[in-house]
C-alpha cells in the first residue's frame, strides 16, 4: 500500500522554508544509478527541464486458412517522461497493450556522480574501472571520489557494499542462491605527464561471515576474500613509440572459516601487512600484459602480448576470462595521398597453460582490410579474415598408457577452419538534380572441419546490387536492387534469388512521406523448387508541428511452396501509429 504525505505551508513565513525543503527532498529522490551532475552548471542552466514523449499504435491482422501468426487485433501505448534539474535525471517510462503491461522508475538502485571541476563524487549506486584486472566495472552501494587536478598527480578511491546478503529461503520452496553481505574499498594513485604515466591499484573485498547465520553445504557457498595489487605503466620512446605494461596479483581465500596459514606470503603480498591474512584455502594468481605501439603519421604498428593464470579472478569484476595467452600483431597505413588504406591484425591464443586440462586450445586469426577511394564518386572496400582453432583431447587412458611421446599423437585432433571474404563498391552517377547512386556487395564464407580423417564443408555466397536515382524537383526517389543467395551443407545446395522495387516520395513541402515497395523471392534445394514468397508494402507519414507524427502502413505477404511439410499462406497487416514529443 503506497502512502502520501502532504505538506502545507500555515503561515506566509514559512513558504521559503517549504520551498527549501521539496528542493531537498528532490534532490534525495530523484536520482538514479549512471547520471553526473556537473555542479558548476547550477545558476547558469535553465533549472527544470521535462520531456517525454506518447506513442501508440494499433495493428490489424489477417490471413488465409490458418496461417494466422498473430492476433487478429492489437493495440500498444508507450510513454516516456524525463525530469531533469540541473543535472539530476528522473526518467520514468510506461508500457501498455492488450498482451502485457510494465511500468519502469529509477528508485530501485539510485546514485549521483556530482562534478566539479577536477573533481568527481559518487554517492549511492555507482561503478568504477580501475583496470581489467582489479576493479573492472562492479556496482557498489557507497561513497568515492575521483581527483584530476591540474598537474601530473590523479587519484580514484571508493569504499562500499558490493554484495548484498541472501539468506536462505527455506518456506516458500524456491530455489534460491544465497550470498554473504560483501564490502570493499579501492585505491589508485596515478602520476602521467603527457604519454608518460604510472598507476598503482589496490583493491580488497571481503565477505562478512555473520552476514549470514546459515547455508547448507551442499550449496557451496562459501565467505571469501580478496586482495588485489597492479602497477600499470607506460612510457613514450624516440617521440613515435609507446610501451605499455600492466601485472597484477590476486590473492584469494575461498573460505575465510579456513585455518590461517603459517607460511609465508608470496610476491608483493609480504609488504601487505594485516591487509591480507592467508589461511589453507589460499590462492595466488598473476595476469600480464603488455603492448609497444608504432605512430608514425600515415604508418602505425602494434605488438601485443598478454598471459591470465589459470582460475585469475577477483571480487571487483563479475567475469574473467582466463587460463589464455594471446598474441597479437597489427598495423596501418595509408597510400597516394590517403586514397588507399590498408590495416591488417594477426593473432594466435592458447589455452591449457600449466597442462592441467583434458584438452588444449589453440587458435589462430587473421584478418586484412583494404579501403579504395580513387575518386569522389568511387568507393571500393574489400576484407578478408581467416579463423583457424586446432583442439587436442587428451584421455586420462592416453596417459597412463603412453610409454614414450611420441603415442597418441593423432588422436582425438580437430581442426576447424573458417575463412570470410567481403567487397562493396558504390559509385555515384550523378549529382545535382538527378542524382544516381550504383552500388554492389559480395560476400563469401566457408567453414571447414577436420576430424579423423574426415573433412566437412559448407559454403555460402551472397550477392546484391542496386541502383537509386533522385528526382529533386518532383522530390522523388525510386530503387531497384538484386539480391541473390548460393550455399551448400552436408553436400546438398540451395539457394534463393529475387528484386525488389521501391519508390518515396515527399508532399506538403516534406510534411508528408509516402513510400510503396515490392519484393519478390524464389527458392531452390537442389534441383527443386522450394517456395517463393511476394512482398508488397504501401507505407505513409505525415508530421504536424515537429512534435505530433501520423503513420499509416499495409504489408501484403503470400508465400507459395512445393514442400510438403509447409504450407502456402496470404496474409495483410495494417498498422495505425501516432507519437507525439515534447
Amino acid at each position: 500500500m503506497a502512502h502520501f504525505l502532504r505538506i502545507r505551508p500555515t503561515r506566509p513565513a514559512s513558504a521559503a522554508l517549504f520551498r527549501t525543503l521539496c528542493v531537498t527532498l528532490w534532490l534525495l529522490f530523484s536520482v538514479h544509478l549512471g547520471y553526473g551532475q556537473d555542479l558548476s552548471a547550477i545558476g547558469k542552466a535553465k533549472p527544470l527541464k521535462v520531456t517525454g514523449g506518447l506513442t501508440t499504435n494499433h495493428i490489424a491482422y489477417g490471413a488465409s486458412s490458418n496461417a494466422g501468426r498473430r492476433d487478429p487485433y492489437s493495440f500498444f501505448f508507450s510513454g516516456n517522461v524525463n525530469f531533469d534539474l540541473y543535472g539530476w535525471s528522473v526518467p520514468l517510462s510506461f508500457t501498455y497493450s492488450n498482451q502485457q503491461s510494465s511500468f519502469q522508475q529509477p528508485f530501485n538502485q539510485y546514485g549521483i556522480r556530482p562534478t566539479y571541476k577536477w573533481a568527481t563524487g559518487y554517492l549511492g549506486y555507482n561503478s568504477l574501472t580501475f583496470s581489467p584486472y582489479t576493479l573492472n566495472g562492479h556496482i557498489f552501494y557507497g561513497a568515492g571520489v575521483e581527483l584530476a587536478p591540474p598537474g601530473i598527480f590523479k587519484l580514484t578511491a571508493l569504499y562500499g557494499r558490493f554484495q548484498q546478503s541472501v539468506p536462505v529461503d527455506t518456506l516458500s520452496g524456491a530455489e534460491n542462491i544465497p550470498a554473504f553481505r560483501r564490502m570493499g574499498y579501492g585505491l589508485k594513485m596515478g602520476v602521467q605527464k603527457d604519454r608518460d604515466f604510472v598507476d598503482l591499484i589496490l583493491f580488497r573485498a571481503r565477505d562478512q561471515v555473520r552476514s549470514l547465520p546459515y547455508v547448507p553445504d551442499t550449496m557451496e557457498v562459501l565467505p571469501e576474500e580478496n586482495l588485489v595489487l597492479s602497477l600499470n605503466a607506460g612510457k613514450a620512446l624516440l617521440g613515435k613509440l609507446l610501451l605499455t605494461a600492466e601485472f597484477a596479483t590476486s590473492a584469494m581465500a575461498r573460505d575465510l572459516r579456513s585455518e590461517k596459514d603459517s607460511m609465508s606470503k608470496p610476491g608483493l603480498f609480504r609488504y601487505t601487512g594485516r591487509l591480507y591474512t592467508p589461511n589453507n584455502s589460499s590462492a595466488y594468481y598473476n595476469a600480464f600484459k603488455s603492448g609497444l605501439t608504432y605512430n608514425g603519421g600515415s604508418f602505425t604498428a602494434g605488438l601485443g602480448y598478454e598471459r591470465i593464470d589459470p582460475e585469475y579472478r577477483t571480487l571487483g569484476a563479475y567475469y574473467f576470462n582466463n587460463d589464455v595467452e594471446n598474441i597479437t600483431v597489427n598495423a596501418t597505413t595509408q597510400l597516394f595521398a590517403g586514397k588507399v588504406s590498408l590495416a591488417a591484425n594477426v593473432g594466435s591464443q592458447r589455452n591449457n597453460l600449466q597442462n592441467q586440462n583434458a584438452s588444449n586450445l589453440r587458435r589462430l586469426v587473421g584478418s586484412i582490410n583494404a579501403g579504395i577511394v580513387p575518386s569522389e564518386a568511387l568507393n571500393v572496400n574489400v576484407t578478408y579474415s581467416n579463423f583457424q582453432s586446432f583442439t587436442r583431447i587428451r584421455s586420462q587412458f592416453e596417459r597412463i598408457n603412453q610409454l614414450t611421446p611420441y603415442d597418441f599423437l593423432d588422436t582425438l585432433d580437430y581442426v576447424q577452419v573458417s575463412q570470410t571474404a567481403n567487397a562493396n563498391v558504390s559509385y555515384q552517377l550523378g549529382k545535382g538534380e538527378s542524382a544516381q547512386m550504383l552500388n554492389g556487395s559480395l560476400s563469401y564464407n566457408q567453414s571447414d572441419d577436420r576430424q579423423g580423417g574426415q573433412n566437412t564443408f559448407s559454403y555460402f555466397y551472397n550477392a546484391s546490387t542496386g541502383y537509386s536515382r533522385t528526382f529533386k524537383p518532383l522530390q522523388l526517389q525510386v530503387t531497384a536492387s538484386l539480391n541473390g543467395s548460393w550455399s551448400k551443407m552436408s553436400g546438398v545446395a540451395s539457394w534463393q534469388a529475387g528484386p525488389t522495387l521501391a519508390a518515396s516520395r515527399d508532399f506538403l513541402a516534406k510534411k508528408l512521406r509516402s513510400t510503396a515497395a515490392f519484393s519478390f523471392n524464389q527458392s531452390y534445394t537442389g534441383s527443386q523448387p522450394g517456395g517463393r514468397i511476394l512482398n508488397a508494402r504501401l507505407t505513409g507519414s505525415y508530421r504536424l508541428a515537429k512534435k505530433h507524427n501520423f503513420n499509416l502502413s499495409t504489408v501484403w505477404l503470400s508465400r507459395r511452396t512445393k514442400v510438403p511439410v509447409a504450407n502456402g499462406f496470404h496474409e495483410v497487416t495494417a498498422n495505425l501509429g501516432y507519437a507525439y514529443q515534447f
